[in-house]
């Protein structure tokens, strides 16, 4: 069975850092700057949310522990399900893709009830079988993000998901926050593209110097969707250096725009040549001329094709050049000396062939 991976292409995945801060008029606002910077851009985006049952998803003998990072800020940043179902249809609104990072199970099932089209799998969740379960069991497609973790991980991730055909996109992520550009290690698009065909190879971005360079590499080596964490500048909150705010979202969208202009549309078959290239590159082709008077009833003869005819630019309209030199050519009419020998002049495929005629009557000068 062949899977559908048309939702992941030319995607951009939002994440809204560390949950706006457990703020709902903050995600809201996030949630109509970002959206206006896509629709100016004229990109498709998604806007994630981290889903975590907070209740259940800390232990009771940790709730409340203000040393461990994890759980403070989980804590700091908890909603409620009708909060998120709020922001969810807000981001449609907006005209983007709702979309949640779940932690666990019951947050996948919120997933799929508040109906979001893509769900993601953090990287430190590629192995976390009951999770993994829980996610596949939706039927939905999912973008997963491989930072640490090893080939073996991800073969495993693959092949659950192949073997229950459930699209999937595989995201090259650097697990560190934020990322230098010497960290990046973009040439992993590529060994992903090879080692698993037939999915969507994505890059999730944390670098924090330059919202160009790595989009314009990591589209022409073939990565098809991307994410990065974004924030804004609110209420005295202190935006992670690993955020991109939304003046340098457009910047990175516009790049990703440029990389689609130069790079085009056909990296599996052969362009179509553009008319313009093609009166360029026929202003270049020699034509060819008669250097000795020739009689009607002239044979071309490759043998002695140099004696009878040069080649010489420019080429002139109707005339024959170097690409249509063919033995067994005979002459209808007489051609003087000096004279460019045209398609009127010969019989044979040039002559006869009216889409053919029509080319080399029309090119040149």
């Amino acid at each position: 069975m062949k899977i559908d991976n048309r939702i992941f292409e030319n995607l951009f995945v939002l994440e809204a850092a560390n949950n706006h801060w457990g703020d709902l008029e903050r995600g809201k606002k996030i949630i109509q700057e970002f959206a206006t910077v896509v629709r100016h851009n004229n990109v498709k985006a998604a806007i994630k949310f981290q889903f975590r049952d907070v209740d259940n998803f800390i232990h009771e003998q940790y709730k409340g522990n203000q040393d461990i990072r994890y759980i403070k800020k989980t804590e700091a940043t908890k909603m409620s399900n009708d909060q998120y179902a709020q922001l969810a249809a807000y981001v449609l609104k907006a005209g983007c893709i709702p979309m949640a990072t779940p932690f666990d199970e019951a947050s996948v099932a919120l997933c799929d009830k508040l109906d979001f089209p893509i769900i993601k799998i953090a990287s430190s969740d590629v192995n976390d079988w009951s999770l993994l379960e829980s996610i596949a069991a939706t039927k939905r497609p999912v973008i997963a993000s491989t930072g640490g973790a090893s080939e073996k991980s991800v073969d495993d991730l693959v092949l659950f998901f192949e073997n229950r055909n459930v699209p999937l996109a595989i995201n090259h992520c650097v697990s560190l926050y934020p990322s230098e550009d010497h960290q990046l290690e973009l040439a992993q698009i590529d060994y992903l593209k090879e080692r698993y065909p037939g999915h969507v190879i994505g890059f999730s971005s944390h670098e924090y110097n330059d919202w160009q360079t790595s989009m314009a590499i990591s589209y022409a080596k073939g990565a098809r969707t991307w994410e990065r964490h974004i924030d804004i500048d609110y209420n005295g909150v202190s935006v992670s250096p690993y955020c991109s705010l939304p003046y340098q979202v457009d910047t990175w969208f516009k790049a990703f725009n440029k990389a689609t202009e130069m790079c085009g549309n056909s990296s599996d078959k052969r362009r179509i040549i553009s008319r313009e290239e093609t009166e360029y590159l026929d202003a270049l082709v020699r034509g060819i001329y008669v250097s000795k008077d020739l009689e009607a009833g002239f044979k071309i003869d490759h043998s002695t094709f140099k004696e009878y005819f040069r080649l010489a630019v420019p080429l002139r309209k109707g005339q024959l050049s170097s690409r249509e030199i063919l033995n067994g050519l005979t002459l209808l009419n007489g051609v003087k000396a000096g004279m460019p020998l045209n398609i009127s002049d010969v019989d044979g495929p040039y002559s006869t062939n009216l889409d053919l005629r029509k080319i080399i009557t029309n090119r040149g000068i």
